[in-house]
């Protein structure tokens, strides 16, 4: 019975990702963010159970990458679309006419430009399938986390409404801000930079100093910049970790 615990719990990520979507598509941002924190807390407790149970299988394995891929790579996917949606006046459905029996000829660019959010839902999809062959990612990893990729996409639209400030308005809702941000996301998931897992072996703080001090300067930003703090959070997890992988190399 206890080899199913791990596998019931994955299925609560991918149902809380399921939740997500349909919120996601209906632009209620608040309960996107929500499941898929939700999701994203499931995640790291059914690894957490399968380690204590000593019950990993190759079976919670692909599950577990199967809900990863719609909590953490679909449901971003659709936010970036809507955002990039929103970031044309009148949203991309109102391009949408038929003049003079010719459709394709009066479909405007800016009606597609929304679809390429779908990169992030797509370089997900390779860092996951990556992810499951990989060997060498025990103790860090290859490129940005997906959780930490949908954690930064969905933080968008929470700063706009909750931070109201009409310049970082204007600055996110930029198509060409959230088309850098895509790429770049895309990037991040796959490129192969060494990144520190936050798997504490035990709660000795020389071993896991690194980790302490993400932590703190995590909870610190959070107290201090609301949701502002998710990008800079993101931002200081991958300059943390190439300094720790630097001077690793260089003792």
């Amino acid at each position: 019975m206890k080899k199913h615990i791990p596998n019931f719990i994955t299925l609560l990520n991918l149902f809380s990702g399921c939740i997500a979507v349909l919120f996601a598509v209906n632009g209620v941002f608040e309960m996107t963010a929500f499941f898929v924190f939700s999701g994203i807390i499931f995640d790291f407790f059914d690894g957490f159970a399968a380690r204590l149970l000593n019950v990993k299988s190759e079976l919670g394995l692909q599950l577990d990458s199967m809900a990863d891929m719609v909590t953490s790579g679909v449901v971003p996917g659709v936010v970036m679309f809507k955002l990039l949606e929103m970031s044309f006046s009148g949203g991309w459905s109102s391009e949408i006419h038929i003049t003079n029996g010719s459709f394709l000829n009066d479909l405007k660019i800016s009606s597609f430009i929304p679809l390429l959010g779908f990169i992030v839902t797509l370089g997900s999809g390779y860092r996951l399938a990556k992810f499951n062959i990989d060997e060498n990612q025990t103790e860090s990893f290859i490129g940005l986390p997906t959780p930490a990729n949908a954690l930064l996409i969905i933080s968008l639209p929470l700063i706009l409404m909750y931070h109201n400030n009409d310049v970082l308005n204007a600055f996110i809702l930029n198509q060409w801000f959230l088309l850098a941000v895509t790429f770049l996301s895309a990037f991040l998931l796959n490129c192969k930079l060494e990144l520190f897992a936050l798997k504490f072996k035990s709660w000795n703080f020389k071993d896991n100093i690194i980790r302490y001090i993400f932590i703190i300067i995590c909870l610190v930003l959070l107290a201090t910049l609301k949701f502002l703090a998710v990008p800079a959070i993101i931002i200081f997890y991958i300059a943390l970790s190439v300094f720790n992988s630097v001077s690793s190399k260089n003792p």
